[in-house]
């Protein structure tokens, strides 16, 4: 069919056939599919769907559309987590090396921020040297040496979801779930997993407002994953709130560290270290290492306590090209010029942060970016002092902004917006749970 007839089809809501999908992506590929024709057939699956079949030929056709990485030759269970992201989100900082000090080996590709959360390859760059885009040849040697490595998407990875992706970004078609799924597993089933944890984002600072919306697309990843011989786990988390106590890519760097070493200063970010565990034991669950979910937390939290876990990182990190004198002594990460407190401006709870807000914030403070474009500033950033529900007085400092001085002027004129985000309320409101639900 011509790319015309395969966009009729789809306007009048009827089901592409398996061929149908692997011509419109082959098309993508040698450019006989053109943008815009693409951007139609995207606008009439984002209307009309995809059924099951269909997400399932799209995922594969996009997994196929590259290089498939064959990690047989690695002793262990392979196996990664997903975010849909979020303000604060830096677990897979912590996450990959924590599971590697537990035994499992993670091939780990992740993205950089685009819109209003932010991304952890930008946050691993802010450490001078890292680089995120090594062969695959030398990422497999440091998965197969370390247990872990944490890589950008490469050419040579499902290129066909990279260019749809930059087309969905485009025409406003990102939020479709059969898209999302077959952005994500496309991905992953490509870079050799045998097993997934996803951590679906649900409040005001994620993709997923609502329940319903999180739950299909949950459970459309398991389906389609089964399909295609990928195990999935889906937990619906929190993104009410921004996550840990930093947002903003090397005060999101210093956190983790924190939380490596066990650091005092790490206590208000209980919330991403509680996540992180939690994802960490359904891994180790998945893969089997554990009877239980219970047993994989115990054997996590050792790892973390007794500093295997930050040695695999330093590891890592090395082994990408980071300079891990920086890490070791973290005074030696990007540090803005300027810290400015943004205070209470009266009494009560905080009972509400409009988190997607708070994102286009750092946005415009430098530390994320709107087009794929834009550069970032990795030293600037938002560090939050109260957390949901926390009592608040007059003169409490709420956030303290890491900023340039030739941000001075901007950075004021934020405040306003900011408190526009928040909610100071007479009484306090019930805090969400950190895992809402788990799907498997």
């Amino acid at each position: 069919m011509t790319p015309a007839q395969l966009i009729q089809k789809k306007k009048d809501g009827r089901e592409l056939s398996a061929e149908e999908i692997r011509s419109f992506v082959r098309g993508l590929a040698d450019g006989s599919f053109a943008d815009y024709q693409a951007s139609a057939l995207l606008m009439a699956i984002f209307f009309r769907g995809l059924s099951l079949d269909e997400t399932v030929a799209l995922t594969a056709a996009m997994a196929e559309s590259g290089e498939r990485l064959d990690l047989s030759s690695i002793p262990g269970v392979k196996v990664d987590k997903h975010s849909t992201g979020g303000v604060g989100d830096k677990v897979s900082l912590i996450l990959a090396p924590l599971v590697a000090a537990c035994g499992l080996k993670v091939p780990m590709m992740a993205g950089r921020g685009l819109g209003h959360t932010g991304g952890t390859i930008d946050k691993l760059e802010s450490v001078r040297g890292y680089r995120a885009d090594l062969p695959l040849s030398r990422f497999t040697e440091i998965v197969r040496d370390v247990g872990c490595a944490i890589i950008g998407q490469t050419g040579q990875i499902a290129p066909a979801d990279k260019k749809l992706y930059a087309l969905r970004d485009v025409t406003a078609t990102i939020d479709s779930i059969p898209l999302i799924t077959a952005s994500i597993l496309s991905k992953k089933i490509a870079e050799g997993t045998q097993h997934l944890v996803m951590d679906v984002k649900l409040g005001s600072g994620a993709f997923m407002r609502n329940t319903t919306s999180a739950r299909q697309l949950g459970r459309m990843l398991i389906k389609v994953g089964a399909k295609l011989g990928l195990k999935v786990r889906v937990l619906l988390t929190d993104m009410n709130q921004p996550l840990g106590y930093s947002a903003g890519n090397a005060l999101e760097v210093k956190e983790c560290i924190e939380i490596f070493r066990g650091e005092k200063t790490a206590d208000s970010s209980t919330d991403l270290k509680e996540l992180t565990l939690i994802l960490a034991a359904h891994m180790l669950h998945m893969s089997k290492t554990v009877k239980s979910l219970g047993e994989g937390r115990k054997k996590a939290e050792q790892a973390l306590q007794n500093g295997q876990a930050w040695k695999v990182f330093l590891r890592m990190m090395k082994e990408q090209g980071a300079d891990i004198a920086l890490l070791e002594k973290p005074v030696g990460l990007p540090r803005a010029e300027m810290q400015v407190e943004w205070k209470a401006w009266k009494r009560g709870k905080l009972t509400k942060m409009n988190v997607e807000q708070i994102g286009w914030l750092l946005v415009e403070l430098g530390a994320g970016r709107a087009r794929a474009s834009d550069s970032i500033d990795p030293s600037v950033g938002f560090c939050f002092h109260k957390k949901l529900g926390a009592p608040v007085r007059q003169g409490d400092v709420l956030v303290t902004v890491h900023c340039q001085k030739s941000q001075l002027e901007r950075v004021h004129s934020l405040e306003a917006r900011f408190r526009a985000a928040v909610e100071l309320g007479a009484t306090k409101k019930p805090t969400p749970k950190l895992v809402l639900e788990v799907l498997q």
